[in-house]
Parts: C-alpha cells; sequence; structure tokens
C-alpha cells in the first residue's frame, strides 16, 4: 500500500466515523444503541391511553436525532406536530436520577405525568421516591437539568 492509499483510507475510515456520531442521539437524550428513544415505547399512548403502549418501527418520528416508535400513524402524527409537549421530560432520562444529578436509563413502564409533562423513572422503587414528594423533586431536578444536560451520561455517574 503507498502512502497515498493509506492516508485515503484514513480520510475515509475518519469522515464514516465522524458521520455516525453526527446522526447519534444529542447527548441531552437518553436513546439506545440504535438510537431508539425509552426503549421504543410510543409516548404519546401516555397522554392519549394513560398507559405505556410499545411503538412499532412501521411508525416512527425523529426528535433531537433520536428515534420515536409509535403504535399507530395517528400517534405518530400527533408527536411530530408538537413533540415538545409529548417527548418525555430530561430526554427521557431518569427524573429522579436529574434530581440526584445522575442521567440514568428508564424503565418505560415507571411514570408519571405532572402538569401535561411526562416524567419516567429508573423503575418503580425510584417512582415511589418521585412520588414522595413530587413538587420537592420537580424543583431540583428543574434546577439541576440545565447544569447537567449537555454532560455524558457515563462521566456524570461516574462521580
Amino acid at each position: 500500500m503507498t502512502l497515498s492509499s493509506a492516508i485515503k483510507s484514513v480520510v475515509a475510515v475518519s469522515t464514516f466515523a465522524l458521520s455516525s456520531v453526527a446522526f447519534a442521539a444529542d447527548i441531552d437524550m437518553s436513546a439506545d444503541d440504535n438510537d431508539i428513544a425509552i426503549s421504543g415505547y410510543d409516548t404519546v399512548s401516555y397522554f392519549t391511553d394513560s398507559k405505556p403502549t410499545l411503538g412499532s418501527a412501521k411508525y416512527t418520528a425523529t426528535y433531537k436525532n433520536a428515534i420515536y416508535q409509535f403504535s399507530s400513524a395517528e400517534n405518530r402524527n400527533m408527536f411530530r406536530a408538537n413533540p415538545e409537549y409529548y417527548a418525555p421530560q430530561y430526554g427521557g432520562f431518569c427524573a429522579m436520577g436529574v434530581a440526584l444529578e445522575k442521567k440514568l436509563t428508564v424503565d418505560p413502564t415507571a411514570w408519571y405525568i405532572e402538569g401535561n409533562k411526562l416524567y419516567l423513572n429508573l423503575n418503580k422503587a425510584v417512582q415511589k421516591k418521585w412520588l414522595s414528594d413530587v413538587p420537592g423533586n420537580l424543583e431540583t431536578s428543574e434546577h439541576n437539568w440545565p447544569e447537567i444536560k449537555n454532560l455524558n451520561a457515563t462521566t456524570l455517574n461516574e462521580g
């Protein structure tokens, strides 16, 4: 391999790596390795059906570079019309975790709507803690989110 070919290969690999990063979910969004938000649950269903419903890859929308899945075209279209309303708070990270200055993944079945906003928690045990003082936990998480939203979850959670 010539030096010119080696340089071209490095440039090509670097360009590919950088382009794949550009499509990754934003740092203030919780998504899996495939950029799927809230484990594929339909975020609109919390509001319309008062329960979490698993979405389908057939109905998707992208918001802040995370892919949301929906159980119907109607729910997808409602989300597209107003994603800020339907998207979970704190980018889908655990609301109680945000109150504790952490960015934790969630169990989509541990949820709560307050003031027409969807809050998710790590699990049902953490949700009980969240529900023990919703106003106080909201105040703390609202204060903490601007400070941690642009921090890497792995680095933040190590501290």
